[in-house]
């Protein structure tokens, strides 16, 4: 079994696109796999086909109900913001040792590979007093890091690599999902990264016309879990 927490430096970053393209890639080579993103803001029960838990259940090659999504997703609030004010919005709160006794659930029972998506970035608040990060330094497992493509990413990387050595976290790998806005050049991104990761493997994803979820970047990805 291996389990991997998916996080990001920022929130539209691309952890949804790139842990379903791995997802597909590994489930085509053989590979048992499950997904789970436990906590979801922005989330509007209306348009629930393109929502992130649906994207990761269209992955898995499950079907798209209020049943699978509760499985997956069980703490969801409908408005775009931090989980502690998006749940403050509806009289709720997420009850932390909840969250991790959720998770911990999922990766003692789990056979294949268990990918854990975060919610926003890697410091966004879940309640008063605990952030994402406090959430993967509970449960220990490797992270991969998905970092954008934008100008200005490359300090938002640092910053966060150091934050979470501080935290003594594990990265398994560091993925560059290319911006869909003010893009600049993937491969110098990747470079200039990698000079700081200290020996973590950094991939660059492109975003091609048509999805990219045969793109060879996610072996590479995949021999780095």
């Amino acid at each position: 079994m291996s389990a991997y927490f998916v996080t990001s430096t920022g929130t539209d970053i691309g952890k949804t696109f790139v842990t379903a393209g791995l997802i597909r890639y590994l489930r085509e080579a053989g590979q048992a796999v499950h997904a789970l993103k436990p906590v979801v803001s922005g989330y509007d029960p209306s348009v629930v086909e393109t929502s992130d838990p649906a994207v990761l259940l269209g992955a898995l090659g499950r079907a798209v109900s209020a049943d699978e999504i509760s499985s997956i997703a069980p703490w969801r609030f409908r408005a775009p913001l931090s989980p502690d004010l998006a749940a403050a919005r509806e009289g709720r709160s997420i009850d932390f040792a909840q969250l991790i006794a959720f998770s911990r659930k999922a990766i003692d029972a789990e056979t294949g590979i268990l990918f854990i998506e975060g919610v926003g970035g890697i410091m966004v608040p879940l309640d008063g007093e605990r952030t994402v990060l406090d959430l993967m330094a509970a449960l220990q497992i490797p992270l991969l890091l998905v970092v954008g493509g934008y100008l200005g990413t490359i300090s938002h990387t640092l910053t966060a690599l150091d934050v979470l050595a501080q935290r003594h976290l594990k990265i398994a790998a560091i993925v560059v999902s290319e911006s869909e806005r003010n893009p600049v050049e993937l491969d110098d991104t990747v470079a200039s990264i990698a000079r700081f990761a200290h020996g973590t493997g950094v991939i660059g994803l492109p975003r091609l016309p048509g999805g990219i979820n045969q793109h060879p970047a996610f072996a590479k990805i995949a021999a780095l879990l």
